[in-house]
């Protein structure tokens, strides 16, 4: 036997399907032989997390299914949607699926025994009869009440050597009088409905350039269809390996809208990360004898629902961070090449795996303005959270006291506040801050996130996370994106996007502004401190501050804003987002020129509207880019430009001289002095304001800005 793996105290019996039972066996021996793990050393069992007593793995599919719906503007929970599936009630996935909504009109569905079809069910009668076939001991379609299926439907053996399906069947499966119960399986595939979902054991689905045998599952190849032929709108892939990835890749290009397994079902390997966490905490007291075992139990249980919500938090933000990617489109493609090139010069990824494209794919897909699938970012999210987790456990991150924090937002709040002490002394204490950093970081910051500012600023993973901690508190974004999470299904899928992506711009922005700008080395208490009371002082200088059309600007965007459904006050906080980004700048010169943050906001933004920066910055959006290069230029492009403002504004409110001006009129006096310099630079930023923005203008105006600061 060869071991590739190196020491390791950690592990951990997943009890899969059929096999759950054994999980008190398997923590019967690791008890016996006092393992230290104790009964965390397999999940689930008598004293853990009953999956399907949870539907936790299909709670957390159906995150990424709503996600779809929302963002098409349809609300599954209120209105009706058409479904077809693979799998049984008596199945945890398909069958809890099947559960989530009685708005579901589940018109077919096949396992490995029968075949369902029910052509116009009643979503109320038809749930009921579902939950009643769920709540059996053991059940397959045969138990399904015939006399609630619609005219035309029935249960029908695979083992039959054909199926005469009804008029009303064979118009809505597009299939003959007479058709074999392979080739009706395959209609029901392919079917024209809002939902196909996977919750049964096989890969149904492959891309027209593979074969059969590139599946991998022989039992299937006579039912199996290509992703182009797929003719529904939404995948939900609760089980494994539903499809291929070049299945998957070849639908997302055909226009439906899915993710991939490990995405849609990664809830039920989460819970059992959980609950073996938790476990692992409560020995501490355990040991100790403050806690029974008993007790234990009873806490473990009482605690179940804040399991779940903390859970079906992630698999909410990973969908989320999919959708900002694939928002973003050709903008990111440089950055994902980078990413892809990076991971493979580490040995880290192979691209043909993992079917990515190669640079000629990428140079295809550039000229054709075809961004990267879901499917494919989806892969290369999971790529870049391995990455980073693992450049964070090598790092002195997860030891810094302040992300120490990052703790109590990964366990049950009920865990914090009865055993706090045994959630700081947890034998994996750094593993789960590092894993609790890095999802944070790639769910808000998108997969591209280490590459992207690495090659702005030179900085290292350990330092980029520091930063990130330091805006996202600063401005308080974790209490922003969970507005933005309240309007699910209140205001249009691509409004609430458009909210989320200018929270991530500026996330972006200001991570560079930290580590170029703020000694990190101070510690992110004092640091977060600071800026936090700052960026608070800024917020209530604006309306004082910004010029009348930036103000104009800023109420149209709020009145924009509420048109859509977005409450005032968020709506106010969204539209004033592109203003605070001066605010750390603002804050650093208030503190270095010793002069009041009001008096320094003022004199900021009357640089800003003197040079007409504002409208510069504005149109950048306009700028279309996806080359890595280029992008790389317009950032620093705009980094330029920041600094340069920051600057010229310690100039003018004295740089801790007593300047005795403030606003327009610091701005006049040190104008005065170099009025012809200052005339000529300013009327070619004017012009350029007014012509049209590209990169090679902004670059100018950046340079010229430059040019005068120094001086």
């Amino acid at each position: 036997m060869v071991r590739y793996e190196g020491d390791d105290p950690y592990l951990v019996v997943a009890a899969d399907k059929g096999t759950a039972t054994f999980s008190d066996i398997a923590n019967a021996i690791s008890i016996e032989h006092d393992y230290w793990l104790g009964d965390a050393f397999a999940s689930g069992g008598s004293a853990g997390y009953d999956h399907k007593v949870m539907g936790i793995t299909a709670r957390g599919a159906w995150e990424a299914v709503k996600r779809h719906f929302r963002e098409m503007d349809v609300d599954i929970g209120k209105t009706p949607f058409s479904a077809v599936g693979v799998g049984d009630m008596s199945g945890d996935v398909f069958g809890n699926g099947m559960l989530r909504e009685n708005t579901t009109r589940l018109l077919a569905a096949f396992d490995h025994r029968d075949i369902f079809i029910d052509p116009d069910p009643d979503p109320a009668a038809s749930f009921a009869e579902r939950k009643r076939l769920f709540a059996l001991p053991r059940s397959s379609w045969q138990d399904y009440d015939q006399k609630l299926i619609s005219a035309g439907g029935g249960v029908y053996p695979r083992t039959s050597k054909e199926i005469r399906p009804s008029a009303a069947a064979q118009k809505l499966f597009g299939v003959p009088e007479a058709v074999t119960p392979q080739d009706m399986m395959k209609a029901i595939l392919t079917a024209q409905v809002d939902l196909l979902f996977f919750g049964g054991i096989g890969t149904y689905v492959r891309s027209s350039g593979e074969s059969d045998e590139a599946a991998g599952d022989r039992g299937n190849d006579a039912i199996r269809v290509t992703g182009g032929e797929l003719r529904c709108k939404v995948i939900g892939e609760g089980a494994n390996l539903g499809m291929t990835q070049r299945g998957r890749i070849e639908a997302a290009l055909a226009g439906i809208r899915l993710n991939t397994d490990a995405i849609d079902n990664s809830a039920g390997v989460n819970t059992s990360d959980v609950e073996v966490n938790i476990k692992i905490a409560l020995s501490r007291p355990l040991r100790s004898g403050a806690l029974t075992f008993e007790a234990r139990n009873a806490l473990l249980a009482e605690m179940t629902g804040e399991v779940a919500r903390l859970v079906l938090r992630n698999n909410y933000q990973q969908t989320l961070a999919l959708s900002l990617a694939q928002r973003r489109g050709l903008e990111d493609l440089g950055f994902q090449q980078r990413l892809m090139q990076t991971l493979e010069m580490r040995g880290a990824l192979d691209r043909a795996v993992e079917y990515l494209p190669d640079e000629m794919a990428i140079a295809e897909r550039r000229k054709r303005n075809l961004a990267l699938t879901r499917p494919e970012l989806a892969v290369l999210l999971a790529y870049a959270k391995l990455s980073l987790y693992s450049e964070l456990l090598d790092s002195a991150v997860p030891d810094d006291p302040y992300l120490g924090r990052e703790l109590e937002r990964y366990f049950p709040k009920e865990m914090s506040e009865r055993y706090d002490d045994a959630l700081h002394a947890h034998r994996l204490r750094r593993e789960i801050i590092a894993t609790q950093l890095t999802n944070s970081m790639i769910n808000r910051g998108g997969a591209t996130l280490i590459v992207r500012i690495s090659d702005q600023t030179g900085a290292v993973p350990a330092a980029i996370a520091a930063a990130f901690a330091a805006v996202r508190n600063s401005y308080d974004l974790i209490a922003l994106n969970s507005e933005i999470d309240t309007l699910d299904s209140k205001i249009s899928g691509k409004a609430q996007l458009d909210l989320y992506a200018a929270v991530q711009d500026l996330l972006l922005d200001r991570l560079v502004w930290f580590l170029r700008n703020a000694d990190l080395k101070q510690g992110l208490e004092k640091i977060i401190g600071h800026y936090r009371a700052g960026i608070a002082q800024v917020t209530t200088a604006l309306d004082g501050a910004l010029s009348k059309q930036a103000l104009a600007a800023r109420d149209a965007r709020v009145a924009e804003l509420a048109k859509a459904g977005v409450p005032e006050a968020l709506a106010h906080r969204i539209a004033s987002l592109a203003a605070l980004k001066a605010a750390p700048d603002i804050v650093l010169v208030a503190e270095q020129g010793k002069k009041p943050v009001g008096e320094v906001t003022a004199t900021y933004f009357a640089t800003e509207a003197f040079f007409q920066l504002d409208r510069v910055i504005g149109a950048v959006p306009g700028i279309v880019v996806s080359d890595y290069f280029d992008r790389l230029a317009l950032d620093r492009a705009l980094d330029s430009i920041g600094d340069a403002e920051r600057r010229l504004t310690a100039a003018m409110v004295g740089n801790g001289q007593v300047s005795g001006f403030a606003g327009a009129g610091a701005v006049e006096e040190w104008v005065k002095p170099r009025q012809a310099e200052v005339e000529r630079i300013r009327a070619a930023i004017h012009e350029i304001a007014g012509s049209g923005l590209t990169l090679s203008k902004l670059s100018v105006a950046a340079s010229l800005l430059g040019d005068l600061a120094r001086e």
